[in-house]
């Protein structure tokens, strides 16, 4: 009869050993999952203290993006007004060297033209910047300076006497131009006043006309050579 009593207390015991185990487990379980709350909680408050700074720097960059931005719009307001301002000195330009290519001597005259057309079509297109046609048109004077410079020889048809001759003609920059026939028998200066080819002394400009236009050629060396030089007109 006693060994009943016993049996039950082992079983009560056995059954809060079972129930306390599960409470410790229920205990665990609880302390594991306010761990990884806390574990997470924690993540969360690094990142967003990481978005935060993140998002003070964006602003910044924002902030100097906008700033840029705005000294970019001056900026292009101030190309377009250069822009507008530009388009009419170019033009200018154009009819300068033109007027000035329509007064000078006349060589090269198809080069000239067509150099002139060129930047003429250059000027008229939309489609061209105001920064191209003015470099151009720069070019342009440029070569024409050049022509002051140099020494030059080439073959033309002139009208001397009323009769077209082909001939040799030799450029001193701007300062005289001559013409000689193929056979040295007619030499000539072009008259810029009265704008045509005067025929001009075989005697005293034959062998020095033709000798300049071998030195032009590179067919001789340099040497002196006398050349009719129109006086400057006296001004009114």
């Amino acid at each position: 009869m006693a060994a009943a009593p016993l049996d039950k207390v082992v079983d009560e015991g056995m059954t809060k050993a079972d129930s306390a185990r599960e409470s410790q487990a229920r205990i665990d379980a609880m302390v594991d999952s306010q761990q990884a709350k806390l574990i997470t909680y924690r993540a969360l408050l690094k990142q967003i203290e990481g978005l935060e700074h993140y998002n003070q720097q964006l602003e910044t960059q924002i902030k100097g993006q906008e700033a840029l931005i705005e000294r970019f719009d001056g900026s292009i307001a101030q190309v377009a007004k250069i822009e507008r301002q530009m388009l009419p000195l170019v033009t200018r330009m154009a009819e300068s060297l033109e007027a000035y290519v329509n007064l000078d001597l006349p060589f090269h005259e198809v080069e000239r033209r067509e150099r002139l057309a060129f930047i003429d079509e250059t000027i008229s297109k939309a489609d061209i910047n105001v920064a191209e046609k003015f470099r151009q048109v720069l070019e342009a004077y440029q070569v024409e300076n050049e022509y002051g410079r140099k020494i030059d020889a080439y073959q033309d048809i002139i009208d001397i006497d009323g009769q077209p001759q082909e001939v040799d003609v030799l450029r001193f920059g701007r300062i005289a131009m001559v013409a000689q026939t193929k056979d040295t028998t007619t030499t000539a200066a072009w008259n810029h006043q009265a704008q045509r080819w005067d025929v001009i002394d075989a005697g005293t400009y034959r062998n020095s006309v033709r000798n300049g236009i071998r030195m032009a050629r590179k067919q001789a060396s340099i040497d002196m050579v006398t050349l009719p030089i129109s006086a400057p007109e006296v001004a009114q």
